[in-house]
């Protein structure tokens, strides 16, 4: 990898990796607009996935107690059902729709929950679609939080039943990503290069984002979780276009 790849590759790891720590969710939304400045989508999306799998299931772990392991287990069997869909979207669509829909969506979300729209008296409909257009997304783009986030943010979830189950539902995504990048050929040596390059810079994002964590709480919350879904629909957008 060239200097310059090496560097934008380091900044995008570490931003990602404390977010996730801090907000529970954001590895791959701010990752991956960051990191295909200097790489191609598909090396960019193994790298991505590949740190997030070990982040997410670390993160699963430790905040199990706090899971709700109804909506988990609704979300990732959704997602699942999604994936498929999303390797075939990755191998025969055009990077700049998908983007560009992604950035419109995840605008929307956030204009619904900054008006504190509330959609907890639906049913388990709103689940199963979210989780799978999360799967979709998530073996297209690489970014499946957006669907999720709004997901748990319509449900009120207090901010550490979020954090543990949306890790929860990460962390069971990525383990059938990752066998289904390698069936696909997406795992390359170079993107295997670029996440062991990309490993001190996430640790060092990982470390500091603990204990700023817990000062990320009630509205502090919220307005992290909409000012990351507004980046993250802008940059989306912007990255397809330029």
């Amino acid at each position: 990898m060239a200097t310059s790849e090496i560097i934008v590759v380091a900044v995008a790891v570490f931003a990602a990796s404390f977010t996730q720590v801090v907000a529970g969710f954001g590895f791959a939304l701010l990752a991956m607009p960051i990191m295909t400045i200097a790489l191609p989508v598909d090396r960019s999306l193994v790298i991505v996935t590949l740190l997030s799998s070990i982040t997410t299931a670390v993160q699963a772990v430790l905040l199990r107690a706090h899971t709700d392991r109804v909506l988990a287990r609704r979300l990732t069997l959704a997602s699942f059902a999604g994936m498929p869909l999303g390797l075939v979207v990755l191998n025969v669509v055009d990077d700049m729709p998908m983007r560009i829909a992604l950035g419109v969506s995840v605008l929307v979300a956030t204009a619904m929950l900054a008006r504190q729209v509330s959609l907890a008296h639906v049913g388990p409909g709103l689940d199963v679609g979210a989780g799978f257009v999360s799967g979709v997304l998530n073996t297209s783009l690489g970014t499946n939080g957006p669907p999720l986030v709004f997901d748990l943010q319509s449900r009120r979830l207090d901010p550490d039943r979020f954090r543990a189950t949306i890790q929860t539902v990460f962390a069971a995504g990525n383990l059938l990503a990752v066998p289904m990048f390698v069936a696909n050929g997406k795992v390359t040596g170079a993107g295997l290069t670029g996440a062991a390059i990309a490993v001190p810079s996430w640790v060092a994002g990982l470390t500091l984002g603990r204990p700023a964590r817990r000062h990320v709480a009630g509205p502090r919350f919220r307005a992290l979780v909409l000012g990351l879904l507004f980046a993250a629909g802008l940059s989306a957008i912007t990255f397809a276009v330029v």
